[in-house]
């Protein structure tokens, strides 16, 4: 009495008496299914950059779109906090506000 032979992941040789293959890696000798279509076109038929130009700039709308409030208020908040600042402490170091605070 022999013993069953070991089915091998991959091997490409007949199994069991009927010879059924295994196959290699994704055909694993099963009934091939019905009613899957595929269709495929060759890489050199194929228009990579086919409406990028469209979906960049509207992308790229819908996304500042959606963060322009996020950013924009505190940006420009802190915009007019230095540019006060930056005109108090030029006021500060002017002959008038020396004369105004060193008494």
């Amino acid at each position: 009495m022999r013993p069953t032979q070991a089915m091998m992941a991959g091997g490409e040789g007949p199994i069991g008496k009927h010879g059924k293959f295994l196959g290699g890696w994704g055909g694993f000798g099963g009934q091939p299914q019905k009613g899957i279509i595929m269709y495929t076109l060759s890489a050199n038929k194929q228009n990579p950059f086919a409406g990028a130009g469209h979906a960049a700039v509207f992308n790229s709308w819908r996304r500042f779109s959606a963060q322009v409030l996020y950013v924009a208020p505190p940006m420009i908040f802190f915009y007019y906090a230095m540019t006060w600042a930056t005109d108090r402490n030029h006021y500060l170091n002017s002959k008038q506000g020396r004369a105004e605070f060193n008494e």
